[in-house]
């Protein structure tokens, strides 16, 4: 699942002051973070090469897409299939993430939907896919806790990196 290498704290402080200002530039980092321009443009662009620094649609919400619900879609499928099953999910719009799982479940799909017709659709998408034997679709009523990384990074700027045990 991870896509770079490990980070420092350089490349945590890049990635801490882009996340408080997204829209910063190059030269807006520099000042701000006591670096020189050719640092935050080489780490910049290694970190988006190498995919610690994901996709700006990441960011975009479903809902005002047209997409308010989202679902979880656990499936079990066909192990000498997974692939194939992997390269059709990603063919359905929207499914959104895809996960591989170790357990008695193979995959976890995030999905949005429009409405619950919408979401019956989908539903009916995914279990034609060759090699899905069986899915179970939740609900998702609230979301508690949205998607975050400013504390680790925070961690990591500091220099402490991981906590163990």
């Amino acid at each position: 699942m991870s896509h770079g290498g490990a980070i420092d704290t350089t490349d945590a402080r890049i990635l801490l002051a882009l996340t408080e200002e997204p829209r910063a530039t190059a030269v807006a980092l520099t000042e701000r973070l006591g670096l020189s321009r050719n640092t935050v443009q080489a780490r910049w662009g290694r970190l988006e090469r190498d995919g610690t620094l994901g996709p700006f649609t990441r960011r975009v919400d479903a809902a005002a897409l047209g997409y308010p619900l989202t679902a979880f879609v656990t499936m079990r499928v066909d192990q000498l299939r997974l692939t194939e099953v992997g390269a059709a999910l990603g063919d359905i719009p929207e499914v959104v993430e895809v996960y591989g799982l170790s357990g008695d479940i193979d995959l976890l799909a995030r999905v949005v939907a429009a409405d619950a017709d919408d979401l019956y659709r989908i539903a009916g998408q995914l279990h034609a896919v060759p090699g899905v034997e069986r899915s179970s679709t939740s609900l998702a009523m609230n979301q508690l806790v949205p998607h975050r990384l400013t504390p680790l990074l925070e961690r990591a700027a500091e220099g402490t990196g991981r906590r163990r045990g």
